[in-house]
């Protein structure tokens, strides 16, 4: 029966990598690494860490923390390389996302498909929307929501007016929306107040979902999605930390990085460097971290019901105000690695508590 178990999860795994690789040469791929997967899920659960991308992967793999298998170090599948080892030691399998909700959301997928994973640990740096945290700050949000979901409004509609599709049920307005006319200036760079807008309003939409406790082509809509009730209360024994604040010798941030506990983040195929929108989604969110694929790693394991957790350390002041608001160049080294030193040590939290 196990077998046959996972054979199901490898053929859904299968047609996601469809979506990138020819079917014969997935097919291949995904028969000759099906012993080794075997074999590695004989050896779980594991903890899967989701890195966005080298930048942040390397300090994890460089860390006198985690220790490379030995008798697999790695599995390349469907374009992804799954890294196997221990973080102190709790087993561990470590796979990097790349840019993107979507390649976030397929690079989740394929690790709760193909492999024996008890929680989800998702780590890296973020933009930042609330003024009152610095770049090198680590926050834990405990919700998150996928921001790139509109409803563009057609021009000369409003608020009270029906969106198109609303009565079917696949939009609403009940998440509340962006008036693009808000942000009129003029050539001296003062707003401009009853100023109209060609492109009106966009209303922010949760995600259909179907989970696997669900009926399946039953969808069920989420947007602010919870992190594990135990992880995020383990998460409290992180806030003494004590995190790098320099760079060198010569460059330091003006205090100490910290960790913070917040209520919100977002994620969205968008690079925010805008302080308009910024403030804006600040005060119409209460949101901390800004970033690319956390939310698409929530929604995932929101719905396989897997235990997930995300740690993001500020990276810069999302479209600058600050002294200190456009040093992501000179900090995101130093924020990757305060991003991995709060991973490892939940880590070993993890281990203690189990």
């Amino acid at each position: 029966m196990a077998a046959v178990v996972r054979w199901a999860m490898l053929l859904l795994a299968i047609a996601l990598g469809l979506l990138a690789i020819p079917s014969e040469q997935a097919f291949k791929d995904a028969a000759s690494a099906m012993p080794k997967i075997q074999k590695i899920n004989s050896q779980g659960p594991y903890l899967g860490i989701i890195s966005p991308n080298t930048f942040e992967l390397n300090p994890l793999l460089n860390s006198s923390s985690y220790s490379a298998s030995t008798s697999l170090p790695y599995l390349d599948i469907l374009g992804r390389r799954f890294r196997f080892g221990k973080v102190h030691s709790e087993k561990v399998i470590i796979v990097m996302t790349g840019l993107s909700m979507l390649n976030a959301g397929i690079t989740t997928q394929l690790l709760l498909a193909l492999f024996n994973v008890k929680g989800v640990l998702h780590y890296g740096i973020a933009g930042n929307a609330n003024p009152s945290l610095q770049i090198g700050d680590v926050a834990i949000p405990e919700y998150w929501a996928h921001t790139g979901l509109w409803n563009w409004q057609r021009y000369g509609d409003g608020p009270d007016d029906e969106l198109a599709l609303e009565d079917s049920g696949d939009y609403t307005r009940k998440l509340g929306y962006l008036k693009i006319s808000n942000y009129t200036v003029n050539e001296a760079g003062n707003g401009v107040s009853n100023a109209y807008n060609l492109l009106n309003n966009v209303w922010y939409q949760p995600e259909e979902i179907f989970p696997v406790d669900g009926t399946p082509e039953e969808r069920q809509h989420a947007f602010w999605v919870r992190v594990d009730d135990h992880y995020y209360g383990l998460s409290a024994k992180l806030l003494n930390m004590t995190l790098a604040g320099c760079v060198n010798s010569t460059t330091c941030l003006p205090r100490t990085p910290r960790v913070h506990k917040v209520g919100r983040g977002i994620s969205a195929n968008v690079y925010l460097d805008n302080k308009a929108y910024r403030t804006f989604i600040r005060s119409k969110f209460n949101v901390t971290p800004v970033d690319m694929e956390s939310a698409a790693v929530a929604l995932v394991c929101r719905q396989q019901k897997m235990p997930f957790i995300t740690f993001r350390a500020m990276s810069d002041l999302a479209g600058g105000g600050t002294a200190l608001s456009n040093e992501a160049s000179t900090f995101s080294s130093l924020a990757a690695q305060n991003s991995v030193d709060v991973l490892v040590e939940f880590i070993s939290l993890v281990g203690s508590s189990s």
